[in-house]
């Protein structure tokens, strides 16, 4: 199987799940329809991982291990930082790049 053809899991960790749903839940009380919007693109964004997930660069930041993670911006303003652990994608974080870092669920 070429490089290209080869297809990951993709899986987001439950942590990553509970806060987007909060996130939704207040942004839907402001525009039901921009929340709709956001969340569809971050779903279909998270799922094109499941090809070439290593197109995107590499999650440099002093709390984590070096090159443990990659990043890949979504809806101009949301990280979804994911590790490759063989043939799966995790989703282990999801951050707005507006806020600070120590919201993300990867800070010590």
């Amino acid at each position: 199987m070429d490089s290209a053809d080869k297809e990951y899991t993709v899986i987001v960790d439950p942590a990553v799940n509970d806060r987007m749903f909060d996130h939704f839940e207040f942004l839907a009380k402001v525009s039901e329809s921009a929340a709709e919007r956001i969340l569809d693109s971050l779903v279909e964004d998270i799922y094109s991982l499941e090809r070439m997930p290593y197109r995107n660069p590499v999650f440099n930041r002093p709390y984590v291990k070096s090159g443990k993670y990659r990043y890949m911006v979504s809806c101009e303003r949301y990280l979804i930082v994911y590790q490759i652990i063989d043939d799966t994608v995790f989703i282990d974080d999801i951050q707005d790049s507006r806020q600070a870092d120590k919201k993300s669920l990867l800070y010590p």
